[in-house]
């Protein structure tokens, strides 16, 4: 995954009425924190920050006046529930190397043979992998795969040196055949409420 650049401002001002101003000036207030160090209070521009956000996972360098560039994953994302838009970010600080515990979609290639259904236990996984090179998903191969087929952990394709945060027995996925609804006795009955049957007898 590539790394994406953000130019922040260092936020000096704090409280719900320096939120909604910096809000006003299409920035987004944030937090970074880490390895250590002192919180820092910064600014994201809007717009920039939702484009990179809408990647799982995206690895942000935050890059900060007077300061070394800052490598950091999004921890917590508030939005307004509404509008849905970002009001604030917790970050936190990665280096390169270092390897972190990361959530990752799931996506299905391919088309299932036959008329079975497929039933997905997870849509993603957790993997440990290096903060440079997280996956933006994962692909499982599901082309030609018929009821009664079974995805577990341990068939996934799995880049090189991610670890699954879990037992290679875990279930994913399964096709299985489609169960028939039981329509019941239909009665089917004339005009004047007698069944069929009732008005032969008469």
């Amino acid at each position: 995954m590539a790394e994406i650049i953000i130019a922040a401002q260092v936020r000096d001002e704090f409280g719900k009425g320096a939120a909604r101003r910096a809000r006003r000036d299409q920035l987004i207030p944030a937090v970074m924190y880490g390895h250590g160090t002192k919180p820092i209070h910064v600014a994201l521009p809007a717009h920039e920050t939702t484009l990179a956000l809408r990647t799982a996972n995206a690895l942000l360098t935050i890059d900060l006046p007077g300061k070394t560039n800052q490598m950091a994953l999004a921890k917590q994302i508030q939005r307004d529930p509404v509008r849905r838009t970002i009001e604030h970010i917790d970050l936190i600080i990665v280096k390169r190397g270092e390897k972190v515990s990361v959530e990752v979609p799931l996506v299905l290639v391919g088309e299932i043979r036959g008329e079975g259904i497929v039933i997905q236990d997870q849509n993603s996984i957790t993997l440990e992998v290096e903060a440079t090179a997280i996956p933006a998903n994962i692909e499982i191969d599901i082309d030609g795969l018929e009821a009664g087929a079974v995805v577990s952990a341990q068939d996934l394709v799995l880049p090189k040196g991610a670890v699954y945060q879990g037992e290679p027995e875990d279930l994913i996925l399964s096709v299985q055949v489609p169960q028939a609804k039981d329509m019941g006795e239909i009665t089917i009955e004339d005009g004047d409420g007698e069944t069929a049957e009732e008005a032969t007898e008469e």
